[in-house]
């Protein structure tokens, strides 16, 4: 692992740190009055035991136990000479864990003893008392270095400037917060924050003394005054002592929960600490790959069209009805259903039967849920086009196959007439009725277009020829409010390289961010299909707006719902209307729109396109 790793795996997503360090060998039986850090000496195997814990449970990096190993912590303890060889294993330990697969971060917490103008020691003296933990933590082999639980910004500032008199390797640094989100010296979190910056570290952010809510309201304050990365670690709540032992209470369900407000609000990097445990992660894991999976992106290479071989393929106007219709620049119509639950499809042919004779282009058909069983979208959608004749896009995600798997699938679904294809990532296996089921996502969405432009060129993914080459529309999915933005766009034009050759949008809520999001991507020539979700209640705008990540609804839109809360059909009404205002606001910058049908109800679907004139 080297800094450019980190630093560009910090680019690509949220990073996860592990838990509890102390409070975990505290739990394992070792008593409050022992040295923790000695035991990287002492009984390396225990603190291993550890470090291969918060591994299985999904930490993207492993904290060496090395916060106290500094000469004012480990005099009391009598381990004056041992500095070096206990931050020394200290790494050693947690890199033989980590291997490749994880990043080390070296942890350094204050030296317990006041530096100048507050105490006798010099920042000079301070400077090099950090330096005896920073060489032997950078000669065990750690990736980063992490200083945490910081009261004065002005003593993290020389363990910033140790790090980098000795290394370039990459710098968190931490300060601890109070219940009011004020730092512990009293200073506001907007003052915090900017003393932070100033510091010259590569991410900046809290940890320790305070649960997950506190933490969250530091964020909220302090997210927009910065553009350095921000990281957050809270402890498992406030720890209480029942029978002589300091237990935390803060469930892992409960800071699984705010791991995804932290993200949702711009946390770049999170983890916890005091109490957090294995378990805390794994939730946290949970949460963060429920946003944006672990994913392989190296294993299908991208090629651009011009790099194929010469073979005739199929043009563009004739791969289906969707994209002719795309290519002589009419307005499409699509309208979401969802598989419907057990073997029978009825009603979900019913509605497209209404939706064909209203005039809607094709019927959109979503991954569903995977917390109970649901026919599968392939089947549906081969039903939808033999029983009604309308056209379906089917959704194809990365997490329940393998790229061999893939090619069959995908193949066979050409064979049964499927030829509009949406390629998504996917979200993984999470809350329901199979929590331990696994995703495989072998590739993601970048990858599964390049796989469906290879098989357009007559190709499977080992450039081995599969006769006559496929012709499949190839759509893929954009969040045009993304946390990062610039992030997704970046993915957005890999995307486009690979293939894609239509793009759909999340739901459209804030005509702003859309705006704004329209003008980044000028560069893309290939049609835009606007996402539009018909609010049916203020409580479905709350879970919108607090549980789909980067959807946003304007403060305006909840209000206009909240008066009309306790009236369910005023509230129809008014999210209809909603959603025809914003309708009428995108046309003049998509090629095309994307309704929902929230519950079922295709109706609304009817309602949002009555005396448009789409064509």
């Amino acid at each position: 692992m080297t800094k450019t790793n980190f630093l560009n795996r910090l680019n690509d997503g949220v990073i996860l740190f592990d838990g509890g360090m102390g409070t975990e060998l505290y739990n394992k039986g070792v008593f409050i009055n022992k040295c923790f850090e000695e035991l990287n000496l002492t009984n390396p195997s225990l603190v291993k035991q550890v470090h291969e814990e918060y591994k299985k449970a999904g930490a993207d990096v492993l904290e060496t136990n090395t916060f106290g190993g500094n000469r004012f912590k480990l005099k009391p303890f009598m381990l004056l000479d041992k500095i070096y060889d206990i931050n020394y294993q200290g790494a050693k330990i947690a890199r033989e864990v980590a291997r490749d697969a994880l990043f080390v971060a070296g942890a350094i917490g204050p030296l317990g003893i006041r530096i100048e103008p507050l105490g006798p020691i010099s920042r000079e003296e301070a400077r090099e008392f950090f330096k005896e933990q920073v060489q032997p933590l950078l000669d065990g082999g750690v990736d980063l270095f992490i200083l945490e639980t910081f009261i004065y910004p002005e003593e993290l500032k020389q363990g910033i400037m140790a790090v980098r008199e000795l290394s370039d390797l990459p710098v968190i640094a931490q300060v601890t917060i109070d219940e009011d989100c004020s730092s512990l010296t009293g200073a506001s979190p907007e003052i915090t924050i900017k003393e932070l910056e100033s510091l010259g570290a590569d991410v900046i952010g809290v940890n320790c003394t305070v649960g997950p809510q506190v933490m969250l309201s530091w964020l909220e304050r302090v997210r927009k005054l910065t553009k350095l990365p921000i990281s957050v670690m809270p402890n498992a709540g406030k720890p209480k002592n029942i029978d002589g032992r300091n237990i935390y209470l803060t469930s892992p369900e409960y800071l699984g929960e705010y791991a995804k407000h932290y993200i949702q609000t711009g946390a770049n990097v999170i983890g916890g600490c005091c109490g957090t445990n294995p378990e805390h992660i794994k939730r946290m894991r949970n949460t963060l790959n429920s946003i944006k999976p672990q994913v392989n992106r190296s294993k299908i290479e991208i090629i651009k069209s011009n790099e194929f071989p010469e073979i005739e393929t199929i043009p563009m106007e004739r791969k289906s009805r969707l994209a002719r219709r795309l290519k002589e620049k009419h307005f499409v119509k699509f309208v979401e259903i969802v598989s419907p639950h057990g073997v029978s499809a009825v009603k979900e042919i019913e509605k497209a039967r209404d939706m064909n004779y209203y005039g809607i282009d094709v019927i959109n058909i979503p991954d569903g849920p995977r917390a109970s069983a649901r026919m599968s979208a392939l089947s549906l959608a081969v039903q939808l086009q033999r029983d009604v004749g309308i056209e379906t896009v089917l959704h194809y995600v990365c997490r329940d196959r393998n790229v061999i798997g893939m090619q069959s699938d995908l193949l066979g679904a050409y064979a049964l007439g499927i030829k509009n294809i949406l390629a998504i990532t996917g979200d993984p296996p999470k809350l329901g009725n199979y929590p331990d089921a696994t995703g495989v996502f072998d590739v993601d969405s970048i990858g599964l277009v390049n796989i469906l432009n290879r098989l357009n060129h007559g190709l499977d993914i080992a450039g081995n020829p599969i006769g006559t080459p496929s012709g499949f529309f190839i759509g893929v999915g954009v969040n045009p409010g993304a946390i990062n933005i610039d992030e997704e766009i970046r993915r957005l034009d890999w995307k486009v390289d690979a293939g894609a050759e239509f793009i759909i949008t999340q739901p459209v809520f804030d005509l702003n961010v859309f705006e704004k999001f329209t003008k980044k991507i000028q560069h893309i020539k290939i049609p835009l299909i606007a996402g539009i979700w018909p609010l049916v209640s203020l409580r479905n705008a709350e879970f919108m707006n607090n549980e789909i990540p980067g959807c946003s609804v304007p403060d305006s839109i909840m209000k206009r719902l909240e008066k009309v809360q306790d009236n369910k059909d005023a509230s129809l009404a008014e999210g209809t209307a909603i959603a025809r205002e914003i309708l009428g606001n995108l046309i003049g910058m998509i090629q095309g729109v994307q309704v929902s049908t929230p519950f079922g109800r295709v109706q609304g679907v009817i309602d949002v396109l009555e005396g448009f004139v789409l064509v």
